[in-house]
């Protein structure tokens, strides 16, 4: 019975001493699971691999086969007109462009996930406006004067303005902003954890 006993004792005190160890192990297996799950969710939602740190430590370093990430696109109509008089003689043009704008992040600049116990901070640059297509554009007036004629140059000019007419309308809309809430609407949809996630945009220069 006594050696039952010590061994017992003995048996408790192992399991004691070795548990911190173990239950670090398992913590950490956890953190590295759930490092792997971040990691295929941007593969598939941005096809890249970011930096992933873990306890400040380095697991995995970052890979970025695309530069950009599209998170919205939205539609956008702008109007513009150009009105020159001269000796009397009035020109007039009046353009109706249809735009597709797309709002989202640039790669290029660094993209982190810190994964601790507590919480998971990623960090990523603010997004802008990534790029701008022309849909459609409509001629609404294109009068020549008597004497004042209307040129390709004006034409040409006109149209030059129209894109940087869609880029300020949209981000005067807060499209940018609404791609930030967009994705993290995507990670918090793409994972149920009991940690929080939390985005960090960092302010550096945009490239619009």
């Amino acid at each position: 019975m006594a050696l039952i006993i010590a061994v017992v004792v003995v048996i408790i005190f192992v399991r004691l001493e070795t548990w911190p160890a173990r239950t670090a192990r398992q913590s950490t297996a956890e953190l590295e699971k759930l490092g792997k799950d971040l990691r295929t969710a941007f593969i598939d939602i941005a096809h890249l691999q970011p930096r992933i740190t873990i306890n400040n430590r380095v697991y995995m370093e970052q890979t970025t086969p695309v530069s950009e990430l599209v998170v919205l696109s939205r539609r956008i109509e702008v109007e513009h007109e150009f009105l020159h008089t001269w000796i009397g003689s009035s020109k007039r043009v009046k353009l109706h462009a249809t735009f597709t704008v797309k709002a989202g992040f640039d790669l290029r600049q660094n993209l982190s996930v810190d994964i601790r116990p507590g919480e998971i901070i990623i960090q990523l640059p603010h997004a802008q406006i990534l790029g701008i297509e022309q849909n459609q554009v409509d001629v609404l007036a294109f009068e020549n004067g008597l004497w004042n004629r209307i040129s390709g140059e004006d034409v040409q000019s006109e149209l030059s303005i129209l894109p940087q007419l869609a880029r300020e309308k949209a981000a005067e809309s807060g499209l940018p902003a609404e791609a930030e809430r967009a994705l993290q609407r995507q990670l918090d949809e793409r994972f149920h954890m009991h940690q929080p996630l939390r985005l960090i945009f960092k302010d550096e220069k945009k490239s619009e």
